[in-house]
């Protein structure tokens, strides 16, 4: 089946919301520092597991299952906007 076209549309727009936060993810991520000897990698996962959390209540309010090729679906939207992600963090801590 894979990720519709409008909740795909909405994963990538929510995903470009948190590339755009990225300084807030940042700033977050100082908090748990003690956690990680990298805070970039501690915002980086808040910010795919937001974007994964809202990702699988999208399907639960739309009372659709997630399946196998949706969770696949949803990793390469990710990998294909690692660059962003990554630039966005780093270009924050300036």
């Amino acid at each position: 089946m894979g990720i519709s076209d409008e909740n795909k549309k909405f994963l990538e727009d929510l995903l470009k919301y948190y590339i755009d936060q990225a300084d807030s993810y940042n700033q977050f991520a100082s908090e748990y520092g003690e956690f990680s000897k990298s805070k970039r990698e501690i915002a980086f996962g808040v910010i795919v597991g937001t974007v994964y959390s809202t990702f699988l209540q999208t399907y639960s309010n739309q009372q659709l299952e997630v399946k196998l090729d949706d969770i696949q679906e949803f990793h390469e939207l990710i990998r294909d906007n690692l660059d962003k992600i990554s630039k966005a963090l780093d270009e924050s801590k300036a």
